[in-house]
């Protein structure tokens, strides 16, 4: 029976991650695996998540099962930081996943369960997982225009003429901040512009929350989410916190459903505990609570902020050194959307040759489609990405 399996396309992150393990340079530089990584390299450990796991080490009294859909105290706390507080607890249905991919991938299954015929619309580009697991459902999807290629900033005009032809019973695929690859986020007018645009429409909006936090900050960063869940009677939103809590190997992810009356709710949450139960029963629990005991201690949640703010911040400052040093040596600010774009990643508008030239010449390592990890540099590596960069012609 095994034989007959066809063998899969390989993952080209993880293949890119291959090779720049072979390499035997000393200098290399990796800009293509989606981790946070300090200026020394290494994904820390944040101190709130190490005083956490102290405390629930010397209280923890048992490893039994936890709730189905997992524990009331982290869907609160979490909702609360998605949606701020005051949110419609009577209308939010909420499932701890197995990370942010486990969340997309339990909404995806929602949708084919109540709308099997349910077209999903999908930003070009997209994280490539949004479009294999798509493809594995089995679930229709047409792409909408986001990226201007010129101006490496939103298309805008392009995106609102596409998702105009979304009808009722489709789903839109939105990125809540921090868009993967491209780094180009919508601006709070243009949110709602989509929101009205959703609103005449009946479209369903799905939002992939993964970096809040990353951006422009906790509240700005879901300032457009949230102005979706206020207008929309109905919202999906699949968060992770891999990234603004560090806790990538715990896998500890959540799926939020906004309904229009509590009704509607109980029915959803009933379906999202029928979801884990038939694909892995009980999600993690680990990750989970040491995020609730973060999120509802208020020390503990303080020095989290904090030290998510300097990342954040560490962030910015290598993205304005990486376009003032593009800016002095191209003699343009054709390189200044670097700066303008927030996240992890940009999209640097290189070909996959001039990609190629730079892994070959100079030991850079990033994705084909030129999206780069920002997290990956240092203030000693910028000026090598730089000069690497001009080098190849970009």
């Amino acid at each position: 029976m095994l034989n007959g399996l066809k063998p899969q396309a390989a993952d080209k992150i993880l293949a890119l991650m291959g090779m720049l393990k072979a390499d035997p340079r000393p200098d290399k530089i990796d800009l293509g695996v989606g981790v946070y990584k300090d200026a020394n390299g290494l994904t820390p450990i944040m101190r709130a998540v190490k005083a956490a796991e102290r405390r629930l080490w010397e209280s923890e009294t048992t490893k039994t099962y936890t709730a189905l859909a997992g524990e009331p105290g982290f869907h609160a706390a979490m909702a609360a930081l998605i949606l701020g507080t005051g949110y419609p607890e009577a209308r939010v249905a909420a499932l701890a996943t197995v990370g942010g991919t486990g969340a997309v991938r339990q909404a995806l299954e929602l949708v084919r369960m109540a709308a099997p015929d349910a077209t999903v619309w999908v930003s070009d580009p997209t994280w490539p997982n949004h479009l294999t697991i798509l493809s594995y459902l089995g679930i229709k999807t047409r792409a909408y225009r986001y990226f201007d290629g010129e101006s490496r900033g939103v298309d805008f005009a392009g995106m609102m003429a596409d998702l105009a032809q979304a009808t009722a019973g489709d789903v839109v695929l939105l990125h809540g901040c921090c868009h993967n690859p491209t780094g180009a986020n919508l601006t709070l007018p243009e949110w709602a512009e989509v929101a009205a645009l959703l609103e005449r429409s009946g479209a369903l909006p799905l939002i992939d929350l993964a970096y809040q936090g990353f951006g422009d900050g906790l509240e700005a960063d879901a300032a457009g989410t949230r102005l979706l869940a206020a207008r929309l009677p109905q919202v999906l939103i699949a968060a992770s916190c891999s990234k603004n809590f560090g806790i990538y190997r715990e896998r500890t992810g959540i799926l939020l459903a906004v309904t229009p009356d509590p009704e509607t709710r109980d029915l959803v949450q009933g379906n999202f505990a029928f979801l884990n139960r038939q694909n892995y029963s009980f999600a993690p629990d680990h990750g989970s609570r040491l995020v609730t005991m973060i999120l509802t201690d208020a020390g503990l949640r303080a020095d989290w902020q904090a030290e998510l703010e300097e990342v954040r911040l560490g962030m910015l400052a290598l993205r304005e050194q990486l376009a003032a040093e593009l800016r002095r040596l191209a003699g343009s600010d054709r390189f200044g959307f670097l700066g303008q774009h927030r996240g992890m990643f940009s999209r640097l508008g290189a070909s996959p040759e001039q990609v190629e030239k730079m892994r070959v010449e100079n030991a850079i390592y990033m994705v084909g489609d030129s999206r780069l990890n920002i997290a990956g540099l240092n203030a000693a590596t910028v000026p090598v990405l730089a000069r690497a960069i001009i080098a190849a012609g970009v």
